[in-house]
Parts: structure tokens; sequence; C-alpha cells
């Protein structure tokens, strides 16, 4: 016969809503264009959109929107200067988050994501 912990279960069923709105963050990390922009900020203090569009062989126009999504979901920062803009990761965390799964995968033993 199952049975269930209910003081366990009811102590876990009460923090639940602190989830809320990360499935969010993980679907734009979850698309792998988007994913080597972050690395590739990561690794850079920042870069333009033509510089992003170059590294990955896609057009400024693709580059431009997957940058606009980082920004809008807070992953990334940016800056105008005339008719340029550049990019910056905005916290931390996404670098300290990418260096993790970097390690976890082997990946992150050189030098990983610059400090």
């Amino acid at each position: 016969m199952f049975g269930f912990d209910p003081e366990k279960v009811h102590r876990r069923r009460r923090e639940l809503h602190v989830t809320e709105g990360m499935a969010d963050l993980f679907k734009v990390l979850a698309d792998d264009t988007r994913l080597k922009i972050v690395y590739a900020l990561c690794r850079e203090d920042e870069l333009c959109v033509c510089d992003v569009a170059t590294i990955l062989g896609i057009t400024n126009a693709n580059a431009s929107h997957h940058l606009r999504l980082l920004s809008h979901m807070g992953l990334a920062a940016s800056r105008r200067e005339g008719k340029m803009v550049f990019y910056r990761l905005q916290s931390p965390h996404v670098r300290h988050l990418l260096q993790e799964v970097l390690r976890l995968y082997g990946r992150g033993e050189s030098d990983g994501c610059a400090e």
C-alpha cells in the first residue's frame, strides 16, 4: 500500500507559487540560437547586433529579434550609440547559471564564461 506524508505534502504545496513565471525563463533559454547568444554575451562585456549576427551566422534582423526577447525577459540590457545597439548580460546570475550548466556537461573547465 502506498501512502503520502501529509505534512510534507502540505509544506511543499504551500511553496509551489515561488516557481510561477520561471518556466518562461527556461523556455527562452531552451532556444538554441538564444542560448548561443547568451553564451557569446557571457564571454564578452558587450556585443552589438551585427557582432552577434556574424558570430552566429544569422541575419541582423534575426539577431535583433532574439536580443530584444532576451532584453524583454530581463536577461540582457542594451544601450544605443547612434544607429548601433549594444547588448550585455543584465545579471551575473545568468552568467553563473550558464557556468554551472557548462560544468555539468564537462565543458566549463577551461575558461567558461568571463567573470
